[in-house]
C-alpha cells in the first residue's frame, strides 16, 4: 500500500508487467478540454494533499471512499448522505507521485481519443459514471472494509474499456521489457488493453482461489470500471459515429 492503513486503486502503469504506453495512433479532431481539465484537477488535488501532512490527512479522512460507510444506512443518516459524495471525490485523491503519474499517463494517452469520439459533454458524463460504477463494485466486493480507498484508476479503467470498443485496431507504442532490453513496440490496442484486463481479472480472482483477502489494490474497481466503460461507450457514442481506427 502507498498509504498506511489505506487501500488504493493501483496505478494502471504498474499492473501490466511494467509495460509502459507512450502514445497511440489515432489523431484527434478537436482539443480534449475535458480530459485536460480532469488531469489538471487530479494533479491540483494531489498537490494540495502534499502541501502538508495535516492537509493530506484531512482530505483522505473526509473524501476517501469507505465501503462500510457507503453501504451503511446508519452512516448515511448520521452524515446526511456524505458517503455518496465520497463515491466520486475519492477518484481525485492519490497516495504518491507514482500513483497519480501512472493513472494520469493512461488518461492522457487514451482519454483524448474517447473524448473526441463521444464529444465533451458525453465524455464528462461517461467519466463520472465510470467513477460511480467502479467504486460501487469495489464496495460490493468489500462490504465490511473500513479502509479508505483512493485513486482514479477505476474511472481510467472505464476509459480503457471505452477505448477498446471504439478503437480496437488503433496501435499503441509501448515500452516492453524483454530481458535486459526495453524496446518500444507497436501493438494493437485490443491486444494491449485486452491483456491489461486479463491481468486485472486474474488479480481480482486470485484472492478467492487462494483464500487470501489481504490485497491492497482494488482490482474489482478496475474490472467493473473497464466493463462499464465498454457498455457506456456503446450507449453514449453518437449514432453517426462508426468504430474506425487508423492502423
Amino acid at each position: 500500500m502507498l498509504l498506511q492503513s489505506r487501500r488504493r486503486r493501483g496505478t494502471l502503469r504498474g499492473e501490466l508487467a511494467l509495460v509502459l504506453p507512450l502514445r497511440d495512433s489515432p489523431a484527434v479532431r478537436r482539443r480534449p478540454w475535458v480530459n485536460w481539465a480532469l488531469i489538471a484537477l487530479n494533479f491540483a488535488v494531489f498537490l494540495l494533499e502534499m502541501a502538508s501532512p495535516v492537509t493530506g490527512e484531512w482530505l483522505i479522512g473526509n473524501f476517501a471512499l469507505r465501503p462500510t460507510a457507503l453501504l451503511s444506512p446508519d452512516a448515511w443518516a448520521a452524515s446526511g448522505g456524505w458517503p455518496l459524495v465520497t463515491l466520486f471525490t475519492s477518484a481525485f485523491l492519490h497516495g504518491s507521485w507514482g500513483h497519480v503519474l501512472g493513472n494520469m499517463l493512461y488518461l492522457w494517452i487514451f482519454g483524448d481519443n474517447l473524448e473526441d469520439r463521444l464529444g465533451h459533454g458525453r465524455y464528462l458524463l461517461f467519466y463520472v459514471l465510470c467513477i460511480a460504477l467502479a467504486n460501487l463494485a469495489h464496495a460490493v466486493a468489500n462490504p465490511t472494509s473500513p479502509i479508505p480507498t483512493i485513486g482514479a484508476s477505476g474511472a481510467v479503467a472505464g476509459v480503457l474499456g471505452g477505448y477498446i470498443l471504439s478503437f480496437p485496431r488503433a496501435r499503441v507504442l509501448a515500452l516492453v521489457p524483454i530481458g535486459a532490453f526495453v524496446p518500444a513496440v507497436r501493438v494493437p490496442a485490443w491486444v494491449f488493453l485486452g491483456l491489461w484486463f486479463l491481468v486485472q481479472l486474474a488479480s481480482g480472482l486470485a484472492p478467492i482461489w487462494l483464500h487470501d483477502l489481504t490485497q491492497t489494490v482494488a482490482f474489482w474497481a478496475h474490472i467493473n470500471g473497464f466493463l462499464s466503460g465498454v457498455a457506456l461507450a456503446q450507449l453514449l457514442s453518437p449514432r453517426q459515429e462508426k468504430a474506425e481506427e487508423p492502423r
